[in-house]
């Protein structure tokens, strides 16, 4: 018998080199993957802009945030706003040009915006509010509204009622002179399950908790103390800890330790068995052993959301028209209920070790990670066949579900309370209370912003800044806030609109993909002394 070997000449494949779009959006796409980007490009969004009254309006904030929407390629965007192009909108708002003077700013401000990104779509509405906006139903196709104050209270309620009735979120900005704010309402439930929280608080090594192949693996090292001093100091670190918990728990009534104290005795039990004369060069994955115990000899990680979202109603009561979210949460609810702990991971941070073990403990991990996927989609092919549900629920969503399990996040609106500025308008108790209660602790003194900015909501009913606090220098400090408000008419300044049109734009994209973890409350921003706070009025 004979064996061919090939000719050394022969080419190999060619690699897959990146395509015009990815290197076009490179950037974003390290930051949210191509799943967060084609939900940013299956997305529209509605920039209102308020019809002026009193003055002028925060449009060249919302205009700022489509900019910062349409750069990274939102699918399409549609801007309502009924006026007409003026001298002062050439003076702040960059998407206009002595052209566009006395010309519908939709449409203008559309046309400029479009040329930013031949791969996005531009629309305008250009009647005035309370003829095109619908007196029922919803706003579809729209997956997100972003609203200009002031916009009058009763069609700002009916913009809050569509946004709550469609289920998706929606940001009311508001930019005078140098102080501006924004505030999210978001549905009654909103799941984020790719929270991108830190690594290192993701890291799941079951260390006390391992599976029997994890277990065979320890086996299979055999008397360490015996081994050859390159493979002593390329043993991964992941397994000198199991195997050194195990002589712990022979010691310990077959506890592990728990207590700081305790896990500081174990870190010296095995930094005690490194050796010191191994005449490889020292011994790093003891190093690495030693460093992780106390991140790394904990129960696996469940992290408040995923016990919060286990917990609720939406979770256990399934439907035929729930949410694939909630028919994922109720098959890790299960999966939880039944083994105690979360679909592993399965990823494995870099050690020290030769690269046959550490493949061999990588393939552990990932193999256990494809097992407990596969459970979980057991059960969800099993409850959607139970609810009849028309549509299947991918297989990667599953998996992305699984691996991000222990740090989703669900943030609800239970009460569905429309914008705080809305409330704070048509004198609603409970918020002045709120905000009231907040006044008191808030040391950065950026609540008279809001305050401020929210005094000529209502014309017809304007706030009475007395009925927020009976302290003579706060009060100072809610008047002096309204009349720098008062001051500059509603007028905006192109840099602070900027900067807010910057901070809502980050907080869409976060609303849009679902990734990361959006302002819950509402976002103060004083120009003046360059701070910014958030609150949950």
């Amino acid at each position: 018998m004979t064996t061919e070997i090939a000719p050394r000449d022969v080419t190999p494949p060619p690699l897959q080199a990146p395509t015009a779009k990815e290197k076009k959006y490179d950037r974003q796409l390290r930051l949210w993957a191509a799943s967060g980007q084609r939900a940013l490009e299956d997305s529209h969004v509605l920039l209102i802009v308020g019809d002026e009254y009193q003055g002028s309006n925060s449009s060249v904030a919302g205009v700022e945030a489509l900019k910062n929407l349409v750069l990274p390629s939102v699918g399409s965007f549609t801007i309502a706003d009924s006026a007409q192009v003026t001298v002062s909108d050439l003076g702040v708002n960059f998407f206009l040009d002595s052209d566009s003077l006395h010309k519908s700013r939709a449409e203008e401000t559309r046309r400029l915006l479009s040329e930013l990104n031949p791969d996005v779509t531009g629309h305008a509405i250009t009647t005035p509010l309370a003829e095109w906006l619908p007196v029922e139903g919803s706003l579809k196709p729209y997956n997100l509204i972003i609203a200009c104050a002031p916009i009058p209270s009763e069609i700002l309620q009916r913009i809050c009622f569509y946004a709550l009735q469609s289920s998706i979120p929606a940001i009311y900005v508001q930019s005078a002179g140098f102080y501006a704010s924004f505030s999210i309402q978001l549905p009654s439930a909103f799941p984020i399950v790719d929270t991108h929280p830190d690594p290192e608080s993701t890291q799941d090594l079951r260390l006390l908790a391992p599976w029997p192949e994890l277990d065979a693996a320890v086996d299979s090292l055999g008397d360490i103390s015996s081994l050859p001093d390159h493979d002593h100091g390329h043993i991964p670190y992941i397994l000198i800890l199991l195997y050194f918990l195990r002589e712990w728990k022979a010691n310990h009534n077959g506890n592990s330790p728990s207590t700081f104290k305790e896990k500081t005795e174990f870190r010296d039990l095995v930094r005690s068995r490194a050796r010191v004369d191994n005449p490889e060069g020292g011994e790093e994955n003891f190093d690495e052993a030693c460093a992780a115990v106390l991140k790394s000899i904990t129960p696996p990680p469940i992290d408040s959301g995923c016990k919060e979202m286990m917990a609720m109603h939406l979770c256990t009561s399934l439907s035929s028209d729930s949410a694939n979210f909630w028919v994922i949460a109720n098959a890790i609810k299960q999966f939880y209920e039944t083994h105690g702990v979360l679909p592993l991971p399965g990823s494995l941070p870099d050690m020290k070790a030769t690269s046959a073990e550490y493949i061999k403990l990588q393939s552990l991990y990932k193999a256990k990670a494809r097992s407990d996927v596969a459970e979980v989609t057991t059960t969800v092919r099993h409850t959607e066949s139970l609810l009849s549900r028309e549509t299947t629920i991918p297989e990667s969503e599953i998996e992305a579900f699984c691996r991000n399990a222990s740090h989703v996040r669900v943030l609800t609106n239970p009460a569905h309370e429309p914008f705080p500025s809305l409330r704070l308008g048509s004198g609603d108790h409970k918020t002045i209370s709120r905000i009231a209660s907040l006044l008191e602790n808030d040391w950065e003194a950026l609540l008279p912003v809001f305050v401020g900015l929210n005094a000529r909501a209502n014309p017809s009913s304007p706030l009475d800044v007395t009925a927020l606090t009976s302290d003579p220098e706060l009060l100072e400090t809610l008047t002096k806030a309204t009349a720098e408000v008062e001051r500059v008419s509603g007028g905006e300044l192109h840099n602070i609109s900027s900067v807010i049109g910057g901070m809502v734009a980050q907080e869409a994209i976060k609303l849009l993909t679902r990734q990361y973890v959006p302002v819950d409350g509402t976002c103060v921003f004083d120009g003046i002394r360059s701070k910014s706070g958030v609150y949950k009025i």
